[in-house]
């Protein structure tokens, strides 16, 4: 997001961020061992309770005998990308000079490919350090329609997998997401926009937060993340993306009467010819 190269100075850019001016000149420390086991854990703990905040992911990591303190607990999540799913009032604060779109789901019946699109991020350990996972999901189907892996949480590999997901199955009517900064951009905001689509944002701490999505991730993490250990982003990127092939096209869904995401979003008579 800085660009170290431009006129325009460091300290202006940090400003229109909304970042302090110290963080852009500090080096990164890399994550202990302990640590990525412990994000590990809460990452784990998050799935099965996502109303957990801060104090009662420490209880319940010290009822496993893990001492550990809810500052550092809180910073964990935020480094995690992870927050207590819960309605809170008076929390739609957007970054500075990001727009916060209504939500336009409440009430709507969605029951045809292309009708919703929704998108989130989640974190995915690995066996030394961390990645993150952004998907586009068409809700009516469940199918993944685009999908990157990033080491960081900016928006560009979020704009990368929208702009593949728009090139080849057209556009949704809606598109939803959560209230991340990712997803709040201009630069984000602008492709769909530009393609005419209705923007709809979660608001933020909500019980309904993408939860096409969470689910997702549930599968994703208990049937190919936590049963392997990636030595390196690329094992990471390449058995993520084998693992997504299988989940569109031969994991049936009891919610969508044992068929599978490709069959519900394309049709078993479209596939057929397709063979």
């Amino acid at each position: 997001m800085i660009d170290r190269s431009h006129a325009f100075p460091i300290a202006g850019q940090a400003k229109m961020l909304g970042v302090a001016r110290s963080t852009v000149y500090c080096k990164p420390r890399p994550v202990s061992a302990e640590d990525l086991q412990l994000m590990r854990r809460l990452d784990e703990l998050h799935l099965d309770f996502p109303f957990a905040g801060a104090r009662m992911l420490r209880d319940l990591l010290r009822r496993e005998g893990v001492v550990v303190g809810r500052r550092h607990v809180t910073t964990l999540m935020k480094r995690m990308g992870i927050e207590a799913i819960y309605r809170r009032p008076n929390t739609s604060k957007a970054a500075p000079g990001h727009k916060i779109y209504p939500y336009l789901l409440r009430g709507v019946k969605i029951e045809r490919p292309d009708h919703v699109w929704a998108m989130d991020i989640s974190y995915i350990p690995m066996r030394r350090g961390f990645i993150y996972l952004a998907a586009v999901v068409d809700v009516a189907s469940r199918r993944v329609l685009a999908h990157r892996v990033s080491i960081t949480m900016e928006a560009d590999f979020c704009i990368e997998a929208l702009q593949e997901a728009l090139a080849k199955h057209g556009r949704p009517e809606i598109f939803n997401t959560d209230q991340g900064s990712q997803f709040t951009s201009i630069d984000f905001t602008s492709v769909l926009l530009d393609a005419k689509v209705s923007i709809s944002m979660d608001g933020k701490g909500a019980w309904r937060d993408n939860v096409f999505v969470e689910r997702l991730w549930r599968s994703v993490k208990y049937e190919e993340v936590y049963l392997r250990a990636y030595d390196s982003v690329s094992e990471a990127r390449a058995s993520i993306a084998r693992y997504l092939v299988f989940y569109n096209d031969r994991r049936p869904h009891s919610s969508l009467d044992g068929r599978t995401p490709d069959e519900a979003y394309f049709g078993k008579q479209a596939m057929a010819v397709a063979a």
